[in-house]
């Protein structure tokens, strides 16, 4: 797994902003107010950092008044190569601080960073979105490996605060960006399972279900999707058994298509490279698996993803074939490539028949359709129940991740009526009109009733090509720490 930057507090000493290597970095208010260390790095600049806030510079740069960074190269009268003035109000939100972290990763580079954090608040937000924007997948590039400097946060409460779960939050997140990040030639189905196999070390139990296992249990849909594959389909259950005896867990199922070329129904050239990305579902549910097990977390939460690559062959399942799933329902596959919904359906239920969960929540990379609509800076939300759905959406918003809540039908909707097959129970796809509504219409039907149910479409925020507040361009780790959160907040006792 892509390496964490190294992070660490330590008691406030301002002595130790003359002689420290690398980069130092201190705060300042927008209105140009400065805390002891900056009055400490001002006298030992002469002046300078004064200077700097008296400029029009500093009062008019974009964005103004807001958080950001201005770097003072090889500061006199101090041995670092740098001085990054933070500016910062002196109260702080969540977000504010982790984009504040994260403004300071943008600048660090390979050098070591000492942060005078004086007595902010937040300052564990703070160093989570500095490791967390401070991210790089470079496991497939050839050039030697720079040594990347530490960083060390001094506070003057350092030994009231902890990484622990700082950490845990960040390796969640780091290793769904692995995955996402990772060439299928090298996420294969297997390789995919077997990573998940190995977080049995954190106290995960781990089981891996194979094709014969899978045929047994009659997961049609899903075997039906990778049936064109030289890579074997999979499903992998990770249990997290934190929580009280007897409760019945939270359910979390990912979409784990390795690479999808369409199928038979082939995807155009342009752009197929990026169709690694769309086990980004099955991503996020062993990030936050990853999370889970990692801080100890009081809940009983199951993972489901299943793995699969869609590919065209001889083999592979055609327009116009007929599948029956798990459940029992005949499905006509009108296009191959709306296969998600094949493998997520048998997942589903097959949660709920063993698992019984007290709620279902599964993620995937779904429809071009929820970018179209929310583009890049939300995921589609779809709920059969508006208790769950408010606590998803709260604990969303409360973490930066971006989510919308979109329309649902009830059964025999004018929705449902897209789906309806001249030869089968229904169709998999309902055409271009709602594509994203449809996709979620048609998962519905796998819910039993009384399941209280989610579908987050990530389509448009697993993955995106320009950077966010707190990550590279690239996969982005959406939704690990606002299913963290959900769990905290509605799942966990005590």
């Amino acid at each position: 797994m892509s390496r964490l930057t190294p992070i660490s507090f330590a008691s406030s000493d301002i002595d130790a902003i003359a002689s420290a290597p690398g980069r130092v970095a201190i705060i300042v208010t927008p209105d140009g107010k400065m805390d002891k260390a900056a009055r400490r790095a001002n006298r030992l600049t002469k002046g300078a950092v004064a200077r700097l806030l008296a400029s029009d510079g500093f009062a008019t740069g974009e964005p103004a008044g807001q958080t950001r960074v201005i770097t003072m190269a090889w500061p006199a009268g101090m041995a670092a190569e740098a001085l990054d003035v933070l500016v910062l109000e002196r109260r702080t939100s969540v977000i504010e601080a982790r984009r504040a972290g994260a403004a300071l990763a943008k600048v660090k580079g390979d050098k070591a960073l000492l942060v005078m954090a004086g007595g902010m608040s937040r300052a564990e937000d703070l160093a989570l979105g500095l490791i967390l924007r401070d991210y790089r997948f470079e496991a497939h590039k050839t050039a030697p490996d720079t040594e990347v400097g530490g960083v060390t946060i001094h506070h003057t409460k350092a030994d009231e605060l902890s990484l622990d779960t700082v950490r845990a939050i960040a390796d969640g997140v780091v290793m769904t960006r692995d995955l996402v990040n990772e060439p299928a030639n090298v996420l294969t189905t297997t390789e995919f399972a077997d990573r998940l196999v190995e977080m049995q070390t954190l106290g995960l139990t781990v089981e891996v279900l194979d094709e014969a296992r899978l045929e047994e249990l009659g997961m049609r849909t899903l075997l039906c999707v990778g049936q064109g594959s030289d890579s074997p389909s999979k499903v992998v259950v990770m249990m997290w058994n934190g929580g009280a005896d007897g409760d019945a867990p939270l359910a979390l199922i990912g979409k784990g298509v390795v690479f999808d070329t369409g199928g038979i129904s082939l995807k155009p050239p342009a752009g197929m490279e990026d169709m690694t990305m769309d086990m980004g579902g099955a991503g996020v549910v062993a990030g936050t698996m990853r999370t889970l097990a990692m801080r100890g977390a009081k809940a009983n939460v199951v993972g489901l993803v299943g793995l699969v690559e869609n590919m065209p062959s001889s083999n592979a399942v055609r327009p116009g074939d007929v599948v029956r799933s798990m459940k029992g329902d005949t499905v006509e596959v009108v296009n191959t490539d709306a296969e998600g919904r094949l493998v997520l359906c048998d997942v589903m239920w097959y949660a709920q028949e063993r698992f019984k969960p007290a709620g279902m929540i599964d993620l995937a990379t779904l429809t071009g359709a929820i970018i179209v609509g929310l583009g890049h800076e939300n995921a589609g939300v779809f709920s059969n129940d508006d208790t769950l759905c408010k606590a998803f959406l709260k604990a969303a918003d409360a973490e930066g991740e971006g989510a919308w809540r979109m329309p649902l039908g009830s059964g025999g909707s004018a929705y449902d009526d897209l789906l309806k097959s001249r030869i089968a129970d229904m169709k998999n796809l309902g055409g271009r009109a709602a594509g994203s509504i449809t996709a979620a219409q048609f998962l519905l039907r796998f819910v039993q009733d009384g399941m209280p149910w989610i579908h987050l479409d990530i389509a448009g925020v697993a993955s995106v090509k320009g950077e966010t507040p707190l990550a590279p361009k690239g996969a982005t780790g959406w939704g690990v720490m606002a299913l963290n959160r959900l769990v905290a907040d509605m799942f966990e006792r005590g």
